[in-house]
């Protein structure tokens, strides 16, 4: 039995970011209509006050918190202050005061890079804190270990059922294809399309690390998945004193950067060589989801990766022209 009805009152935090954009599409084909939304003009995550006076004010009882300041390689290295403080303030304030606010359900989205660099694969969600993190993402790590720790503190003393959700490498609508800041999927759709034009494809680091993708729209359909699993179920992922109310959320399978780009060459349509730059940072070898957790609640995913990439680059195409006449800045909460 579906444990939130279709009237329910549900706060997407940060709803016009590639994750809560695609949580509020699900929502809303679902056929949820009591949604609460506010734009970054109209509500700074980061401000208390102005937090607590729309929990005060509009009372949600599920919260989707998919507001952070996310990035890639570069973005992290460049501003890691950024990083940390503002993905602290804007979680703990959504967190806090959606407990003030009586809700019921919190998912937090957080990120695959919480695992330490080096940890066993496929990675396991007892194996946070075992170990030391990736120096490239360390401050965005720390601040989503804090809002895990966070949730479960919650739970813990006052009763909560909020639930951490850690996606792998995520892509879709809303993605960034800054060249500066952007994840390496979308980096990667961008430099293949304008090598058709420039004849010549550099990618970093030697190609050699493994990672694992998943579709936002996936992502969206596990989060509702598992806000609409029956109370006694769901109230079971929140309820442990000794393991911390988190969840991985995955496809189960990985390839290498080097066959990441092979693929993309292939969709985008690019005949050039492909130059790796070497002196250019790889990232953690490698970081595969154990998911048999979530698999074993009942959900799985259903877009393949050359299905996605297929109408990702679809979507590039169609808002190339803004996403190539301006540099991506996001703005925290987004």
């Amino acid at each position: 039995m579906n444990s939130l009805p279709k009237d329910t009152r549900i706060f997407v935090a940060g709803h016009r970011g590639m994750v809560g954009s695609a949580i509020l599409r699900r929502l809303e084909t679902e056929g949820y209509g009591n949604l609460i939304t506010r734009e970054l003009e109209d509500l700074d995550l980061r401000d208390r006050d102005a937090v607590r006076r729309l929990f005060e004010e509009t009372r949600p009882e599920c919260v989707y918190l998919c507001a952070a300041k996310v990035g890639g390689i570069l973005a992290n290295n460049t501003y890691p202050a950024e990083f940390i403080q503002q993905n602290l303030e804007i979680q703990t304030n959504v967190i806090h005061e959606a407990w003030r606010a009586g809700a019921r359900k919190l998912l937090f989205l957080g990120s695959s890079c919480i695992y330490p660099r080096d940890c066993p694969q496929p990675i396991r969600e007892e194996y946070l804190l075992t170990g030391p993190l990736e120096p490239t993402n360390r401050p965005y790590a720390i601040a989503k270990i804090a809002g895990i720790e966070m949730c479960w503190a919650y739970n813990r003393q006052y009763g909560t059922r909020y639930l951490a959700i850690m996606p792998t490498n995520l892509y879709g609508p809303g993605d960034n294809f800054d060249l500066q800041t952007s994840h390496v999927l979308p980096a990667l759709v961008r430099r293949f399309h304008e090598g058709k034009e420039a004849g010549a494809v550099t990618v970093w680091g030697t190609g050699a690390p493994r990672r694992e993708f998943l579709h936002s729209a996936d992502l969206a359909a596990a989060a509702l998945f598992l806000t609409s699993l029956p109370e006694e179920r769901y109230s079971s992922l929140c309820a442990s004193e000794t393991a911390p109310p988190l969840l991985n959320v995955g496809c189960g399978e990985d390839l290498t950067i080097r066959e990441l780009a092979e693929l993309v060459r292939d969709v985008v349509g690019y005949r050039g060589d492909i130059a790796w730059d070497a002196s250019k940072p790889d990232g953690a070898p490698r970081k595969l989801l154990d998911i048999s957790r979530v698999r074993s609640l009942g959900w799985r995913p259903e877009i393949s990766l050359q299905q996605g990439l297929l109408s990702f680059y679809a979507h590039f195409l169609e808002t190339r022209d803004s996403i190539l006449n301006s540099r991506f800045s996001p703005r925290p909460g987004s």
